[in-house]
């Protein structure tokens, strides 16, 4: 019999995996955490993932195990989190995955190559706080660690002050992941050409929220789009000028120059 293989690190040996250790598909992102197990294969909550049965594949994607890759060992606090705000970070996830499987298939505005995940989130302010990625937006998300914690008043508006300048968020309630607040960054997301992509934006986000250097006056994230776009038309007259066009953007682009335009100014 062929021993368990892996993507990532201890050399692909799943033997070597610490049984807390948390695995991510390298297709779709989802992570198998022991400690929550799998409800779509009834596989319960403590099972590592040497000890999943054969037939397991990605209950998202159906992509075999040995495409997942070490996320962390398990024993250490992700991004800063507590134990609660860990927690909801996969109550997140799944509320959003089944939107999408619900609800959006088919929708005009949903981009096919991309997924949900959670990007970025930490203890902030008595809060979680990170991106979300859908196929069809990109918010900045406010959760409170009480899932139980009272209901707002869906729709409503306040502005959030961070190092970076004060972002717009509105609030919103689902039964299952409780109340939640979302900042939109991007929507539609067609312009993301890989989940790749869509993360590294979403980690640089993160970075920039808090870069007290980039701050202005006024309410920054509906600039955020602006400058995307105007990056996104740049790379396209430079491909239009160039003998042999690319559909690259410049070699030298980082994540803080697709999002801020090189770093001038605002988001």
């Amino acid at each position: 019999m062929t021993a368990l293989r892996f993507e990532g690190s201890y050399l692909g040996d799943a033997a070597r995996l610490p049984p807390r250790a948390r695995m991510e598909c390298k297709i779709c992102w989802h992570v198998y955490d022991p400690a929550e197990g799998c409800a779509v294969w009834q596989v319960p909550a403590g099972t590592p993932f040497t000890a999943l049965p054969p037939e397991w594949r990605c209950p998202v994607c159906d992509g075999e195990r040995d495409q997942f890759m070490l996320l962390d060992d398990g024993e250490a606090v992700v991004d800063s989190l507590d134990a609660r705000a860990r927690a909801r970070v996969p109550a997140l996830e799944e509320t959003f995955r089944a939107i999408a499987a619900r609800d959006m298939a088919g929708v005009p505005v949903v981009n096919d190559k991309l997924g949900v995940k959670a990007v970025g989130f930490r203890h902030w302010d008595g809060q979680a706080l990170g991106v979300l990625v859908t196929p069809w937006f990109m918010n900045l998300v406010l959760l409170p660690l009480d899932a139980a914690a009272e209901a707002p008043v869906v729709g409503t508006k306040r502005l959030v002050e961070f190092p970076s300048g004060r972002y717009e968020f509105v609030q919103g309630f689902d039964a299952r992941l409780g109340p939640w607040e979302g900042c939109s960054l991007f929507s539609p997301m067609f312009e993301f050409r890989t989940m790749v992509e869509a993360v590294d934006v979403a980690e640089a986000v993160m970075t920039a929220l808090f870069d007290p250097d980039i701050r202005e006056g006024g309410a920054p994230t509906a600039e955020i789009r602006q400058r995307r776009e105007a990056e996104l038309a740049a790379a396209e007259e430079a491909a239009a000028a160039d003998p042999a066009p690319s559909s690259e953007l410049p070699a030298a682009a980082s994540r803080r120059a697709l999002l801020f335009g090189g770093g001038a100014g605002e988001p």
